[in-house]
């Protein structure tokens, strides 16, 4: 997934809790939206109305591993886990993204 096509699909996504997504989406949407809050002003409320499409993006991303969205309350852990490659095929959340 490119840079673009993953700012996309977060915001078309922005409060899905449920579904899969690829490491890719997850860590060029965290890289999009370190370089939105490095504006300043600006930054601040654009950053303000990425928190949901965040949180809910990082859900999708435990979930492509095989967890449960809580794991994202875990501040090392999670780190791992969102790092880490997800499950090949079908797992309890849906069908694996396509990268």
């Amino acid at each position: 997934m490119t840079f673009t096509d993953s700012i996309k699909t977060c915001f078309e996504k922005y409060a899905t809790f449920n579904g899969r997504a690829s490491r890719s989406e997850y860590w060029w949407f965290c890289l999009a939206v370190f370089l939105i809050n490095s504006i300043p002003f600006i930054g601040w409320i654009a950053g303000l109305a990425c928190i949901i499409p965040c949180i809910a993006a990082g859900v999708r991303r435990l979930h492509d591993t095989g967890h449960c969205g809580w794991w994202l309350l875990c501040p090392i852990y999670n780190i791992i886990l969102l790092a880490t490659q997800g499950d090949a095929g079908y797992n309890e959340y849906g069908i694996a993204p396509q990268d």
